[in-house]
């Protein structure tokens, strides 16, 4: 299968300052592990257009969009004490949200049958109206509500260590759009517990799986069979967008998960097949290990691609076990099961 496979030069020159771990050898790493996946044939280079304004208005309000705007203009630095911009950071965000929908109009016509977004700045932590974790606008939520303007069903698996709380925001009462996210907790941002499952037209369309240190790749893999799976049942969507963080590996300083590159193929395997060829899209979220990264990154682009790459062997073993059993029983049941008594604790920003 082909993967359109879209990334920009402009996202190496988001300056994010010395020894920030979201940082432009990410995209390195990235496209090094891709070529080791030996799945070149398949892909095919593009060049993402910048988001329009219309199209970003759709998440955050235009009054949020002119202060990012003007802050990199004037310099940019510091938003918080995690986030910060430079001169060219918003060039490279309206590049990095449009690569999704840019993507979305290149897979309707047909040129590939999924798609990898190698973008920076990432998007999941940024709020309609605040940036944070490392995020100026989210790049993901955009893609999702042009879908969902046109009348698509869009499910959104964010598998960043890291609880992707503004596409939650973006979307906790709005039925158009699932969201469901695994995470390690506790942890930065602090969001994504058990309970939060959205509110109005959008309850129940909102799924957390909020999992101890240490969570293997086949509680993943029992998280997409016992949890993912009946959502995208019951939900039905139409087309399937992937926050690809690559945070839950082993080696990742920032975090405390016990993944390898092979669960991540595995995973992407499982989330591709949930909808049909042209509607799947992941796009880059964090991951801090470049090693890690860059092999986690080639397993997924080669599930993608409907090949098998293990650069890693899966693993086993860990904890989380309880937290899948819990969510299944609020999907599957309509129980409350188990909570999530883990207090609720901040850590730094991280993407």
């Amino acid at each position: 299968m082909a993967v359109l496979l879209g990334t920009h030069p402009r996202f190496v020159d988001h300056d994010t300052g010395y020894g920030h771990p979201e940082r432009p050898a990410r995209l390195d790493a990235v496209l090094r592990g891709i070529e080791a996946a030996g799945v070149g044939e398949a892909l095919v280079p593009v060049a993402p257009r910048p988001a329009r304004r219309d199209e970003l208005e759709l998440v955050h309000p235009a009054g949020y969009l002119d202060a990012i705007e003007r802050f990199c203009a004037a310099g940019g630095g510091r938003i918080d004490a995690d986030t910060a911009a430079s001169s060219a950071s918003w060039e490279a965000a309206l590049l990095a949200a449009g690569a999704g929908v840019d993507a979305v109009e290149r897979l309707d016509a047909g040129e590939a049958d999924a798609a990898f977004l190698v973008v920076r700045p990432p998007g999941h932590h940024a709020t309609p109206s605040r940036a944070m974790g490392f995020c100026l606008v989210n790049n993901v939520a955009v893609t999702a509500a042009v879908l969902a303007a046109r009348g698509e069903r869009v499910l959104i698996v964010d598998w960043d260590a890291h609880h992707g709380n503004g596409t939650q925001d973006a979307f906790y009462a709005d039925a158009r759009v699932a969201y469901v996210s695994l995470h390690q907790y506790p942890l930065y941002p602090g969001t994504g517990r058990l309970e939060e499952t959205g509110s109005g037209a959008g309850a129940g369309t909102t799924v957390n799986l909020p999992l101890p240190a240490g969570a293997t790749g086949d509680v993943y893999l029992a998280a997409f069979d016992e949890v993912i799976a009946p959502v995208a049942a019951s939900f039905a969507p139409t087309w399937v967008l992937i926050s690809a963080g690559f945070d839950a590996h082993r080696a990742d300083p920032l975090t405390d998960m016990g993944l390898s590159a092979g669960d991540f193929g595995l995973l992407a395997e499982r989330v591709a097949g949930l909808v049909g060829a042209g509607r799947r899209i992941a796009f880059l979220e964090g991951g801090y290990d470049l090693e890690g990264l860059a092999a986690s990154a080639g397993a997924c682009v080669a599930a993608l691609a409907g090949e098998s790459y293990r650069p890693e062997a899966p693993t086993s073993g860990g904890a989380g076990r309880r937290v899948v059993d819990a969510a299944a029983e609020r999907v599957v049941h309509g129980r409350t099961g188990v909570e999530n008594t883990v207090e609720n604790t901040t850590g730094s920003n991280h993407a």
